[in-house]
């Protein structure tokens, strides 16, 4: 039973995928922008970005790796097939012989589908071997470290805590930055411009397993910050500055003047 509800769901998926264009992230795009004195430029309207989804830690302490944005960004440079073999066999934990009669083909085909696949992943997803788990002592301290740098617009205390390849990435724009300097530079010029600007708030459940905070300027919602954190620091910023997400994750878009949000 379970072999045959994954061939119809896999099938099913495998149309879709072949009917759409693959979803992105800014890197996904170009190359990074090197001047961040330039406003952001907007992608193209029809752009289908990879965006987050609310799942609970818990519910994927074995497997966090699987659910990130990087990784699920990374599936969109696959073939449907390989995405497909990857998933089932690395996610799902499928045997290779179940995975063959779910796509029709052969145990052959789906161990070689599968290699390729994972050649591309290793090059594009996040070392998993290198990550910490969101509720450990110094992902906490860090976080809340990000957190309060935001509130005083303070990018001295901001530096301290981002890798020295750190990325910025923004949908629905189509430029990002990559590098301490540049992503600082950014920040800088751009965002945090003056002591209070924004309002934090902290996500929870957070976004595909990963560190996420809620930014409200003034009274209204601004973006939601989804972090990749690592032992040393913060190695991927995404900023997605759609506010239509916020009731996704059970945040308002706005609140009342002088109401206190829980932060």
């Amino acid at each position: 039973m379970r072999t045959w509800l994954y061939h119809i769901a896999t099938n099913v998926c495998l149309r879709f995928v072949e009917q759409r264009a693959r979803r992105v992230l800014p890197a996904g795009l170009g190359e990074p922008e090197l001047d961040w004195h330039l406003p952001a430029r907007p992608a193209g309207a029809e752009t289908r970005w990879v965006g987050p989804l609310p799942i609970d830690p818990a519910e994927v302490a074995g497997d966090r790796e699987s659910v990130r944005l990087a990784f699920v960004a990374a599936l969109q440079h696959l073939p449907a097939r390989q995405r497909a073999a990857l998933i089932l066999r690395d996610v799902a934990d499928l045997p290779a012989s179940e995975v063959a009669t779910a796509l029709g083909t052969t145990t052959v085909a789906v161990n070689s589908a599968l290699l390729r696949a994972r050649e591309r992943i290793a090059r594009e997803a996040p070392d998993a071997s290198a990550m910490s788990e969101p509720e450990s002592p110094e992902i906490k301290t860090r976080l809340l470290r990000y957190v309060e740098a935001f509130r005083q617009a303070d990018v001295g205390a901001l530096a301290a805590v981002l890798r020295e390849d750190v990325t910025l990435e923004m949908p629905p724009h189509a430029t990002w930055f990559a590098g301490r300097e540049a992503v600082l530079g950014f920040l800088r010029t751009r965002v945090l411009r003056e002591k209070g600007r924004f309002t934090v708030v902290a996500v929870t459940p957070p976004a595909n397993g990963q560190p996420t905070i809620a930014l409200y300027a003034g009274s209204k919602a601004h973006a939601l910050q989804v972090l990749d954190m690592d032992r040393g620091g913060i190695r991927r910023i995404h900023i997605f500055l759609q506010p239509v997400l916020f009731p996704i994750f059970g945040q308002p878009v706005s609140f009342a003047a002088g109401r206190d949000l829980p932060s």
